[in-house]
């Protein structure tokens, strides 16, 4: 009952929302508790959110093969984009939610300046929008949450860099709603610089 009580305080006082939200997760965070994605589309959903990205952080993806029935359960309420080994599916419509599952952002940076040079640019043509047109993921969340204490990857290491960063010690299974909405105040009591 305390926590209902809470939770309404705290989604009263919401005035200014993330457009974006990513949460960084391990893999060891997605055995735990595979059904927390969705849980928490539910909520961005319910919340109007506009867009919502999990990563998460595994050096084998086919370990967490088991679990892509509870995340392919998000496109029932969510347009989800999933990046699973060299794939990428898109299914559902609604709340755009992309699941990127043992993606690094060092490999992302490397594979477009690859790209960049198989499509024979020249060094003095590459500038940051060039760039940003050669990315996999392109997406600049305005609030990325990790769970845990555990330190960040380095996932969206060039699109994060003007997020505003978010660490929970509360561990990924036990994450309530109250939580993320502590979260969301605390995005909004933030001054966003954007560098500047």
């Amino acid at each position: 009952m305390i926590y209902w009580l809470y939770e309404k305080a705290l989604k009263r006082d919401l005035h200014m929302l993330p457009g974006h939200v990513c949460f960084m997760i391990t893999e060891q965070d997605m055995l735990d508790a595979p059904g927390k994605l969705f849980t928490i589309t539910q909520w961005c959903r319910e919340l109007g959110i506009a867009r919502l990205m999990f990563h998460i952080s595994t050096g084998d993806p086919e370990r967490l093969a088991w679990c892509l029935p509870f995340i392919q359960k998000i496109a029932s309420i969510a347009r989800l984009r999933l990046h699973y080994r060299d794939q990428e599916t898109v299914d559902g419509s609604g709340i755009e939610v992309s699941v990127a599952i043992g993606k690094s952002g060092r490999e992302e940076i490397t594979a477009c300046i690859r790209r960049m040079a198989e499509d024979g640019i020249e060094p003095d043509e590459v500038d940051e929008a060039l760039l940003e047109s050669y990315l996999t993921f392109p997406y600049e969340p305005d609030l990325v949450i990790k769970t845990g204490g555990d330190h960040l990857t380095d996932f969206l290491i060039w699109q994060s860099i003007y997020s505003e960063l978010f660490f929970m010690d509360v561990n990924w299974a036990l994450l309530r709603k109250v939580d993320f909405l502590r979260a969301l105040r605390d995005f909004q009591s933030r001054v966003r610089r954007f560098g500047t």
